[in-house]
């Protein structure tokens, strides 16, 4: 399946600004244009148009590594804004508006770098949910106050996911009370410069699992779509 796919892919845009390594890009279509988002070694937050494959804005003000970003899905549905949320290794994270091309809001008083971070798939994502040095933190982004604190890794957390299982027919914006998350099924998986994969149920904080197996960083964990298929491996299709 990978090589199908490999042998049938084509470069297709490249494209360059940055002046030291790429460690995070997110995709999203604002308007209906796409655009990716990108954070770097070379401390800026860039914006790219990739329909017309170019820069449309940079932003200066981390003063380390961009480690993550995010667009906010939580500003664009409650606020109608087009912003970028970024972590980064100066402890802060950051919030850009790109259409209007100025810094929102500085999160910071942490205690050591800011890595993954990833918005709520419930409540138009108005949860932000991010890892540091051993520790997991929940915020609601509305009133910028911290919820929870998930205590029980040993190193840094590189990456984070929040899983979408729920019990809304199927709406990820409609409303829960933070109280009743981890009652709808919602949990949050991690990984670490530890070399574990760690789940945490929202409201309890409680841990469910920890996976051990890796021998070196998890630099990225995904939830999956609860889908089962089943593929032909020589012409590619989906068979069920």
């Amino acid at each position: 399946m990978f090589e199908t796919f490999r042998s049938s892919s084509k470069l297709i845009n490249t494209l360059t600004g940055h002046t030291n390594a790429v460690f995070s890009i997110d995709y999203s279509i604002f308007d209906d244009c796409q655009l990716i988002c990108s954070g770097s070694d070379d401390r800026t937050v860039r914006v790219w148009d990739v329909d017309n494959n170019k820069q449309i804005q940079s932003f200066n003000g981390h003063s380390n590594f961009v480690n993550f970003v995010k667009f906010s899905s939580y500003h664009y549905h409650s606020r109608r804004q087009n912003v970028i949320c970024s972590s980064s290794d100066d402890n802060t994270i950051r919030f850009w508006d790109f259409k209007h091309n100025k810094q929102l809001q500085i999160l910071n008083g942490h205690k050591s770098g800011i890595y993954g971070i990833e918005f709520s798939p419930f409540n138009s994502g108005r949860y932000l949910c991010f890892g540091s040095y051993k520790t997991i933190c929940l915020l609601d982004v509305e009133t910028s106050k911290s919820l929870h604190v998930f205590n029980g890794h040993e190193k840094a957390v590189w990456c984070i996911d929040i899983s979408p299982l729920q019990s809304n027919d199927g709406d990820n914006n409609k409303m829960n009370n933070i109280g009743v998350i981890g009652g709808n099924g919602y949990t949050i998986c991690s990984g670490s410069a530890d070399k574990t994969i760690q789940i945490w149920d929202i409201e309890t904080k409680k841990q469910f699992s920890v996976f051990k197996g890796h021998e070196d960083c998890v630099i990225s964990v995904k939830y999956g779509s609860n889908d089962v298929r089943l593929w032909d491996i020589r012409s590619g299709e989906q068979i069920q």
